[in-house]
């Protein structure tokens, strides 16, 4: 038999009064396991406070949905409550919406097209009229755009273009409006505006009416123009027939005037005559001479003895009397004057 080795040591005893020592085997994965449960019951009660709780602004209402039901509007901004996994919310605005449709041609009531544009405002007043008529904005935006467009080409079909272009204007827009508001107010929406964005005539339209305009501007140009010709013929004809009657008038009174004038000459001539006949008859010869002579240079063949050279040829002598005159002095000569 082999000898007995040396006694093991006996394990320590636990005291049920003392913790269990960090060496014990078991106690390290429950210690682990501690933060990791706190951690996930932390995220399930956050994660059931945000699915019970919502929010609402100023600017939104919410409808709450249960299962498909609608059950209540929250319109009060701030935080709400809801049943998690069961209600859902649908958020809706409380401004008010654009709805800008495309471009639509519409014949006028003159047969005429015009493409227009239209735009419309309008704000969900009933929710829950909203939801159960149309569901969501991206359901209502295309029936919305066939009532506006539907309406458009009904009033516009009924109206000529000059009734566009004039105060008539607003009125048939305001028709427009009030058919539209009429039509979509059992949807749960109240419709704030209507209006035209836009109203033009087609391009090809555009250009024959510009070239019947440019046409019809050019015929009035001539016809102006032809009656501007005609009104300064008549004021050309009317100003020469005034003036020739001026110029008539003016010769007869110069005629006159002068007339009048000769025969005061005359008078005076005459009482001179009757004055002093011979100084009369020597100042009618020098008128003579110069008319003759001093204006045109002519060169006169006389006799010595011609009636023109009386002055020339009789010079008195020196201290003697004058000359007798010969009958006729005041006279150009009378036979023997030749140029």
């Amino acid at each position: 038999m082999s000898a007995p080795g040396p006694a093991e040591p006996a394990a320590p005893r636990a005291d049920p009064g003392r913790p269990a020592s960090p060496d014990l085997p078991g106690t390290a994965p429950r210690r682990r396991r501690w933060p990791l449960v706190v951690a996930a019951a932390f995220l399930l009660v956050f994660w059931l406070e945000s699915a019970s709780l919502f929010t609402v602004n100023q600017m939104e209402q919410v409808l709450v949905i249960r299962l498909g039901a609608p059950q209540r509007l929250v319109t009060k901004p701030g935080l709400d409550a809801k049943l998690p996994f069961v209600d859902s919310l649908v958020y809706y605005d409380r401004r008010l919406l654009t709805l800008d449709p495309p471009v639509e041609q519409v014949i006028l009531g003159d047969q005429k097209r015009l493409e227009v544009q239209p735009f419309t405002r309008y704000r969900i007043d009933d929710p829950l009229t909203f939801y159960q008529s149309l569901r969501t904005l991206d359901q209502a935006a295309p029936q919305i755009n066939q009532v506006v467009t539907s309406a458009l080409r009904r009033r516009l079909g009924q109206v000529a273009l000059p009734a566009l272009l004039s105060p008539d204007r607003d009125r048939i827009v305001q028709e427009i409006q009030d058919d539209v508001a009429a039509r979509v107010k059992p949807w749960g929406i109240h419709v704030e505006d209507v209006r035209l964005h836009r109203a033009d005539l087609p391009r090809a339209a555009s250009q024959a009416i510009y070239d019947r305009m440019k046409s019809e501007r050019q015929r009035e140009a001539k016809e102006l123009r032809a009656q501007g010709f005609e009104w300064a013929q008549k004021i050309e004809s009317n100003s020469d027939r005034e003036r020739t009657i001026i110029l008539s008038d003016a010769e007869r009174q110069a005629k006159i005037v002068r007339g009048q004038a000769d025969a005061q000459a005359n008078d005076i001539l005459a009482e001179a005559f009757d004055k002093d006949p011979r100084f009369y008859r020597l100042y009618r010869s020098l008128q003579t001479y110069r008319q003759a002579l001093a204006a045109s240079n002519p060169t006169l063949l006389l006799s010595p003895d011609a009636e023109f050279m009386r002055f020339f040829t009789a010079v008195p002598a020196p201290g003697g009397p004058a000359p007798a005159e010969r009958p006729g002095i005041g006279s150009a000569g009378k036979g023997g004057a030749k140029r």
